[in-house]
């Protein structure tokens, strides 16, 4: 470096060392561009810099944060500072303000804090501004009002909380872009962006803009990129948009649009490459010859109106690379034409259509395309060959039969890409296949409701990356799959309602200690519930429910201290899940209800020890769990009280200790329990009165029978000392109520045979009656 005093321009991206001890041997006299990940201090030597570029895409964080370095402001020539993506915390300088010859300013991908400066307005020569993926708050300032020369602004991921109206009169007419995704604004779409003619890119997705199109949009002729997804956009866009000639990318997915789409109103589309319209209301409606001028690489239309048959024109398609026709209404048999396009599909996605038919075993598009979704249809016949460049398969909900080793089973010489196989709710039969060793970058496996039988094959425990295994409702049998012990990356493991016998192995606790879900439900388990569950501390969801379980419950529970942290481990789960995100689900039985749970999965904390043959007392370590959301003990032969310290658990909704042999009074503290929606406690031998409360009183008596509880929601009144009245006395009240009505019913017989038998028996006294009647009657004809 010493012997290159005329460089100009060095790349020094993703190299790393110390800094330099001699800084005063270093000649770089010359240089004007300077790319570096992490800059040392002789960098703010270099005060000819006009571009500085200090990005750390190739660093890890340990690298990188922290304010922004006071030594760049020595460098005042410059024109380009790009710093993003480096982890910068605390405010903008200062200092920076000052750098006025700067024309592109990079800040995206920090952690920058604070309001976003009036002072910004100083930097006039700004041509390219990126503010996008910091802390930022508050709005954009009216200063932007001097930055004339700004052609190219971003400020995504910033909580604006402004109308759009208030950022639009206060930038550049003369924008070329203009991204503002994910930042809190509000709104119509105005007619001041008639003024912006000169506006090539347009992203304002992600936000709450409401309203129509306005008809000025249609002056934005040099629109190349549209994105206005994930708003609350209504009417009909393509009314507006069809004479966009020069548009290459229009998102326009997850709004209120709807209406009726023709071939005018695609037909200037001609440079058009992505569409993506999905999750509105669109009907497509087209002649079953057209061929569109277009020929896009991506084409969501999931959830329009495309059927009954399979759109023929997808066919002059030649280079599409995503393709999203589910949701579409699609009552069709896919055409044979399509299996043997050469199409090399990152995304392929025709679920929740009503396609029928079967699929060809070797079809060219299998051994292409990357993700294909084919769930929720009436497809049957046997499963096709699984290619090494998949990556995502499935093929749930629907009717595939045969075995699973013609399709897994193959062996090749390249090594196999596929992270996701989802086969649930077929009617697949025979043993689960043991050629697992052949996909060892599976993540995620789904082979629920099938009729899968035998023991897990051993090389199931092959799977070093496996997280979410499912295996729930089918016929499996023999003790639980030792091969498992090798999984150390499970995070859900669902087995439940198949036939496995045996313990419950200790190594569960200890080898699959990232488990967050555990459901063995309705199986013949057998024995204690091991203590080494208790070490699981990332265990949110434990349903060991239906079983021939024995013995105590742990002391230890109170060691889940997932269950105890209120704010759920996992409500960010989706960082857990990654590309598999909408495959992951779980049954879970909750409130009296078998429910799927998916995307609030991760909020969901749950002990469901039903039906067993468990016995001892219920632990008051359990009572620790503050975070515990479902708590289910029932039909057990649980003994003793109910824990007086339950009202800690102040997350509960739902607590069901009915069908057991619990004693005592119900504690005063239950009613702390302000979430409780579902409380049975029925079917024991508590005693005493119901304790008052909100929540307690609402319930329904069914709640509390088959108890000696009295009081309010039960119709029995409990005495002045709160108690339950005795038998005796219960009984002499029965007693008294019937003699009565012995009585009452003794007398009337008594008085009217008194009266009413003589008359029958003796004629004389039968004629006199009759003639003080008719003496009556005379008398009382009489007097009217």
């Amino acid at each position: 470096m010493q012997a290159l005093p005329s460089l100009q321009d060095l790349n020094l991206q993703a190299c790393t060392f110390g800094d330099y001890k001699q800084p005063s041997k270093l000649n770089f006299s010359s240089l004007l561009s300077l790319t570096i990940s992490v800059a040392p201090k002789w960098v703010f030597q270099l005060h000819k810099l006009v571009s500085l570029t200090c990005t750390s895409n190739y660093y890890s964080s340990s690298d990188i944060g922290g304010p922004i370095p006071d030594g760049i402001q020595n460098l005042t020539m410059l024109e380009n500072l790009d710093l993003s993506y480096h982890s910068f915390s605390s405010h903008i300088p200062d200092w920076l303000y000052g750098l006025r010859r700067l024309k592109s300013l990079n800040l995206g991908g920090n952690h920058l804090t604070g309001t976003v400066s009036n002072a910004m307005g100083n930097l006039t020569s700004l041509v390219s501004l990126d503010l996008s993926y910091n802390q930022f708050e508050g709005a954009i300032p009216s200063s932007f009002r001097k930055l004339c020369n700004l052609r190219h602004i971003s400020f995504s991921n910033l909580k604006c909380n402004q109308q759009l109206s208030q950022i639009l009169q206060i930038l550049s007419q003369e924008l070329k872009t203009l991204v503002a995704s994910t930042s809190q604004i509000s709104g119509h779409l105005t007619n001041q962006l008639e003024m912006f003619q000169n506006l090539e890119k347009l992203d304002l997705s992600s936000n709450n803009i409401i309203g129509e199109l306005p008809q000025s949009f249609t002056k934005l002729s040099s629109l190349r990129f549209v994105d206005f997804s994930e708003n609350h956009l209504t009417g009909n866009p393509f009314k507006i948009l069809a004479s966009f000639t020069k548009l290459l990318y229009l998102a326009i997915d997850d709004n209120l649009f709807q209406g009726i789409v023709h071939e005018d109103d695609l037909a200037n589309f001609t440079t058009l490459q992505v569409l993506s319209a999905s999750s509105n209301n669109f009907t497509l409606k087209v002649h079953p010859s057209w061929k569109p001028k277009f020929q896009l690489s991506h084409l969501k239309m999931s959830s329009w109106k495309l059927g009954p048959s399979f759109p023929s024109w997808i066919q002059s398609q030649n280079y599409l690379q995503y393709l999203d026709l589910s949701k579409a209404g699609i009552s069709d048999s896919i055409p044979i034409w399509f299996w043997e396009t050469s199409h090399d599909y990152d995304c392929l996605n025709f679920s929740h259509n009503h396609i029928h038919g079967k699929l060809p075993k070797e079809a060219k598009i299998f051994k292409s395309v990357g993700a294909v979704d084919l769930s929720s249809n009436h497809l049957d016949g046997n499963l096709p060959f699984v290619s090494e460049y998949m990556v995502s398969l499935d093929l749930s909900h629907n009717s595939f039969y045969g075995l699973l080793m013609d399709s897994l089973c193959q062996k090749s010489d390249i090594p196999k890409s596929l992270g996701i196989l989802n086969l649930a709710s077929n009617n697949l039969s025979g043993k689960i296949p043991n050629c697992w060793r052949m996909w060892p970058q599976l993540e995620d496996v789904n082979l629920e409701s099938n009729y899968f039988i035998g023991s897990l094959p051993a090389s199931m425990g092959s799977l070093s990356s496996l997280r979410y295994l499912r295996i729930r409702n089918n016929t499996l049998s023999g003790k639980f799959p030792v091969s498992l012990k090798e999984n150390k990356e499970l995070i859900l493991l669902d087995l439940g309602e198949n036939n496995l016998t045996g313990n419950i192995p200790r190594w569960v606790g200890e080898s699959l200690v990232n488990l967050k879900f555990l459901r063995l439900r309705s199986n013949h388990l057998s024995g204690n519930i091991p203590n080494g569950l208790c070490d699981m501390k990332f265990l949110q969801v434990l349903d060991l429910a239906l079983n021939n379980l024995s013995g105590n419950i742990p002391y230890c529970m109170n060691h889940l201290s997932a269950m105890i942290n209120k704010t759920s481990a996992s409500s960010s789960f989706q960082e857990y899940i990654g590309a598999g995100s909408d495959t992951v689900s779980m049954f879970l039985w909750v409130k009296g209800n078998d429910a799927e749970y998916n995307n609030i999965l991760g909020l969901v904390k749950n002990i469901d020890l039903s039906s067993n043959k468990l016995s001892g007392g219920i632990p008051m370590e359990i009572t620790n769990l503050t975070g515990l959301i479902y708590l289910n003990l029932s039909n057990n032969e649980l003994t003793g009280h109910i824990p007086q310290s339950i009202g800690n658990m102040e997350s509960l909704e739902s607590i069901d200790f009915s069908g057991n042999q619990l004693t005592g009074e119900i504690p005063q503290s239950i009613t702390n329990l302000n979430f409780l929606n579902k409380l049975d406690l029925s079917y024991n031998h508590l005693e005493g009165k119901i304790p008052t409360g909100t929540q307690l009183q609402s319930f329904d008596a069914s709640s509390f029978v088959g108890n000696k509880l009295c009081g309010p929601p039960l119709l029995l009144n409990c005495t002045m000392e709160g108690q339950v009245p005795d038998d005796n006395e219960k009984e002499r009240k029965n007693h008294g109520v019937k003699w009565l009505f012995v009585s009452v019913a003794f007398g009337f017989i008594v008085g009217f045979w008194g009266f009413v038998g003589p008359l029958f028996i003796y004629k004389s006294w039968r004629y006199a009656y009759y003639r003080f009647l008719d003496d009556v009657w005379y008398k009382l004809q009489s007097c009217m």
